[in-house]
């Protein structure tokens, strides 16, 4: 179980039928993906990033215009909450479902077939309040760009995996919020090198963001595997990524994010 400091957490999926693991205690009657309290999302998603003190002084680096309007433009889809009600959300939902199982009719968008795809219960939209809209668009461009990819993971397919998985679609809201913490996007101009040469590559394509989403999603996993992690690291597993990931933003012979030595993961 993965903790915030309010006390809020998630449950990792057990991919054995044992059911959960709570206080040091088995229950064996569980052989679905479960579901915790959702208040580490939002409140308890900053466990797994960089903390900050506001007193920090950062330098900030000047925006061309075209970096500064594709800027705002991903702002505004970073500030669009999840809404059951609007039919375009209601609709890409579904859509997300169809990617995943194309082969299982979705009974409902409040439905406990959800817990297959990882989400902790049975309505995503609790879920999405760490991440917005841009969280839900993130996993469906990783299923319509990459698809092989997007079913490794769901399916938890490639290395040796932990008896006690990562629920793989709360795992992706918190990897959209951990790239909006990383490269500082809710800044008016970017206070970091990495938020910098980012911009730079959003500037020449505007799906960069949900891009870097995918690469650091297969990332994530790839090093969650290296570490032989289970439930309890996933906070240290999203530290290592994130830090990798900034490393490799950083390389000089970078000039576009299909050159980050991580995007080949998505291309095996």
């Amino acid at each position: 179980m993965i903790m915030d400091d309010r006390g809020g957490s998630f449950v990792a999926v057990r991919r054995i039928s044992q059911g959960l693991e709570r206080d040091n205690t088995y229950h064996s009657n569980s052989a679905e993906a479960v579901a915790g309290s959702a208040a580490w999302l939002g409140r308890g998603l900053s466990c797994v990033c960089a903390q900050r003190r506001e007193s920090d002084a950062r330098p900030s680096f000047d925006l061309t215009p075209s970096e500064e309007e594709c800027l705002q433009r991903l702002q505004i889809r970073i500030d669009i909450a999840y809404d059951s009600s609007i039919l375009e959300h209601q609709e890409a939902l579904r859509a997300l479902w169809n990617a995943a199982f194309p082969d299982e009719e979705l009974h409902g968008l409040i439905s406990e077939q959800w817990k297959e795809m990882g989400w902790q219960g049975k309505d995503p939209s609790t879920d999405f309040r760490g991440g917005g809209f841009i969280s839900l668009e993130n996993l469906l461009f990783f299923a319509r760009k990459f698809p092989k990819s997007f079913k490794d993971l769901l399916w938890k397919q490639e290395g040796n995996r932990s008896a006690w998985e990562y629920p793989f679609a709360v795992a992706g809201v918190n990897i959209t919020f951990m790239l909006i913490q990383m490269l500082d996007l809710e800044a008016v101009k970017p206070r970091t090198m990495v938020g910098a040469i980012f911009l730079k590559f959003l500037s020449e394509d505007e799906s960069a963001f949900d891009l870097l989403y995918c690469i650091a999603f297969k990332l994530m996993d790839q090093q969650w595997l290296a570490m032989r992690a289970s439930y309890m690291d996933f906070n240290t597993v999203m530290k290592t990524a994130r830090r990798q990931l900034e490393r490799e933003l950083l390389l000089e012979d970078i000039t576009r994010l299909e050159d980050l030595p991580s995007y080949s993961l998505l291309t095996r």
